[in-house]
């Protein structure tokens, strides 16, 4: 069997690197031709965004843990036939997971996990892990481990597929970017591209520019989110109002990246190998982050960028103040880091990867069966 019928179910409502790389790979395995829908909520923002990209999206009410939407999956399983179920967040794996209980030759289930929050130990979790999930993709190496340990689900069930960066990121001309955005064009800029929630640090950003010594650099903050009115709140408190630009959701990020002299992505909880992170890397920038899931699997301390302790606004700070002053050492890790990307994490080794995957769990037998 060459072509696959793949179905992607996402419950999530919010929209950032997970939703993203959701659309991305579908997008992807479309080009190779094969049959893909996504399952998600009418009120989700990946319902939106399906289209445009060129993904079919079918809204079903799985936004929440209920009956209802274990029956909607269940009725659209049993009219269409798919090969493969990837879920991706945990609600809409709980229904997909249940459904089956309920249907006769249920497809096989995948479930990728994208982040690195804790995952409960308790009974329901391992029956999902460990009986309902025919196979476990992770988006980085720690992550597999994470889940091993924590659930102890079997190594060869689980697999390491971080996320593809397309080859359209690479590195451009700064002065054309910033003049196109509307950026000071001779500033040191610093920038982060993510969405605002309290976990990817952009408050101790801020902190630790706000006491740069150069008081003529810029920071741009690309991304929307829960933590907008706050950041905002502390950019005026901070006295960095025309310092800071912050433009928002983009749907081309490409030429904010093109734009900046130093990348920075402080979080301190719930990464796997951030987007954002492996993106700026393509494009030649030095990467400053922390060791936060499997971020250190792109970002290797003083070799392809720099790592900081999370929520440490000095060693933060040190890392900025480094990097501004030495403009060979920027060079340099930014030249690293773009081999190092190109070399691991392109979209086409995802693609083979996860088709590796679904081949996989098709043939492969229920786990405890």
């Amino acid at each position: 069997m060459n072509t696959l019928r793949i179905v992607h179910t996402e419950s999530s409502c919010g929209w950032g690197g997970q939703e993203i790389r959701v659309l991305n790979e579908a997008a992807g395995m479309i080009r190779r031709g094969h049959a893909v829908t996504l399952l998600c909520p009418p009120e989700s923002r990946i319902y939106q965004e399906a289209g445009p990209r060129g993904v079919p999206a079918v809204a079903l009410p799985i936004g929440r843990k209920r009956i209802a939407g274990v029956r909607a999956i269940r009725q659209w399983i049993k009219a269409n036939r798919p090969d493969v179920m990837n879920t991706h967040s945990s609600t809409d794996a709980w229904l997909v997971a249940l459904a089956g209980l309920f249907l006769h030759g249920a497809p096989p289930m995948v479930r990728t996990r994208h982040i690195s929050a804790p995952i409960p130990g308790n009974w329901p979790t391992r029956w999902l892990y460990r009986t309902a999930t025919r196979h476990i993709v992770t988006t980085g190496e720690v992550l597999r481990r994470q889940v091993i340990d924590a659930i102890g689900v079997a190594p060869g069930q689980v697999t390491s597929v971080p996320t593809g960066v397309s080859r359209e990121f690479e590195p451009g001309d700064r002065s054309r970017a910033r003049s196109q955005l509307g950026l000071p064009t001779d500033a040191f800029t610093v920038g982060i591209v993510a969405t605002l929630r309290s976990w990817k640090g952009h408050r101790f950003l801020l902190q630790a520019f706000s006491r740069l010594g150069d008081r003529t650099a810029q920071l741009v903050i690309v991304g929307d989110g829960p933590q907008s009115n706050a950041l905002e709140a502390q950019v005026r408190d901070l006295g960095l109002a025309g310092r800071v630009t912050m433009p928002g959701n983009q749907r081309d990020v490409l030429p904010w990246f093109q734009a900046l002299d130093v990348f920075v992505l402080p979080s301190y909880a719930n990464e796997g190998v951030p987007q954002a992170v492996m993106q700026a890397m393509a494009c030649a920038l030095p990467v400053i982050s922390t060791p936060i899931g499997a971020i250190t699997e792109a970002v290797v301390a003083d070799k392809t960028g720099m790592i900081v302790k999370p929520q440490d606004v000095e060693s933060l700070l040190a890392a900025l103040e480094r990097l501004r002053a030495d403009a060979g050492l920027r060079s340099h890790l930014g030249r690293a880091g773009r081999e190092h990307v190109l070399a691991n994490f392109g979209e086409e080794a995802m693609l083979d990867r996860m088709e590796q995957v679904f081949r996989h769990a098709l043939g492969a037998s229920r786990p405890g069966s």
